[in-house]
């Protein structure tokens, strides 16, 4: 791999960050600039823009109408999956196999607007931007865009994120104890710079994952975008349903926050009233490496 294609899959990241930008300054049906004048504005060639909006019409951000121009899409319908009751966790136990990873881009930026809302960091505050590929017995699994307050982990090198585990990096060297994470996932597929990346063909299926991590004090410390293979990787949930009686939503230690499958509200893979007396439950999910096919 030449040292340039990694600089292309974050140049393309950089254009696509800006788009995101854009969407989430507007409402659904708002137009986007043309693609003359985003080129003009971010100092891209007019394939390398191109890319980035196809991703972003892929994963239902943009839509493109013929003869008028770009839109923000419709928003999309959101299905949380929240911890059931009160003591009880959404449990991620460690994925198969032995984990490294290969730092493409080491830096300290600006937050800007966007990642210091998401942060509730100054705009001005800087950050450490820092995008690698993660493998898994020697093999690409994912690409990773790890975004952290600069002043929380002061001394941190690229060595360190090449192997361990992050979190307790933060917990050991920098005091940072992770309490808690917001995280989607929806499905993507991989654009030409990812799929070189990742050893797959383009437009290969993929998962896209999102997500804001804090610590003990409600603190956001992290925030992380991934694109995982979806050929090898995998979302298994574990879901323990309680016995008490049909149309009542409580769980072993009190009542539930979850979604109540056996009333009219929906949990993942079930319609609504299609487990009636199972009112609530427990979920654990795991990532599940899949062997080569």
């Amino acid at each position: 791999m030449s040292g340039e294609r990694p600089a292309a899959a974050l140049k393309r990241t950089r254009v696509r960050d800006h788009l995101r930008d854009l969407v989430e300054a507007r409402s659904p049906g708002d137009p986007i600039p043309s693609e003359r004048a985003l080129c003009e504005e971010l100092g891209v060639s007019r394939p390398t823009l191109r890319a980035a909006v196809d991703e972003l019409v892929a994963t239902g951000l943009l839509v493109r109408e013929h003869g008028r121009g770009m839109f923000v899409a419709p928003e999309k319908v959101v299905q949380e999956m929240a911890m059931a009751s009160e003591g009880s966790a959404f449990s991620v136990p460690r994925a198969a196999g032995s984990w490294a990873g290969r730092v493409l881009e080491f830096a300290t930026v600006p937050a800007g607007a966007r990642l210091g809302r998401r942060l509730r960091i100054s705009p001005a505050a800087e950050l450490t931007r820092i995008a690698r590929l993660r493998l898994v017995d020697g093999e690409p699994m994912a690409i990773e865009h790890l975004h952290i307050p600069a002043a929380l982990v002061p001394g941190l090198a690229p060595a360190d994120m090449e192997s361990g585990d992050f979190y307790d990096l933060l917990r050991e060297r920098h005091g940072v104890r992770v309490r808690e994470a917001v995280q989607s996932i929806e499905p993507t597929v991989t654009n030409e710079a990812e799929s070189r990346l990742l050893g797959v063909p383009v437009l290969s299926p993929a998962l896209l994952f999102e997500r804001l991590t804090s610590d003990a004090g409600g603190r956001p410390v992290e925030y992380v975008h991934s694109v995982y293979r979806g050929d090898r990787y995998r979302i298994v949930s574990r879901i323990a349903f309680d016995d008490g009686p049909p149309g009542r939503n409580s769980g072993p230690t009190g009542p539930s926050s979850g979604t109540d499958v056996g009333g009219t509200a929906h949990h993942p893979g079930f319609p609504p009233g299609g487990l009636p007396g199972r009112p609530g439950g427990r979920s654990t999910t795991t990532g599940d490496v899949q062997p080569p096919g």
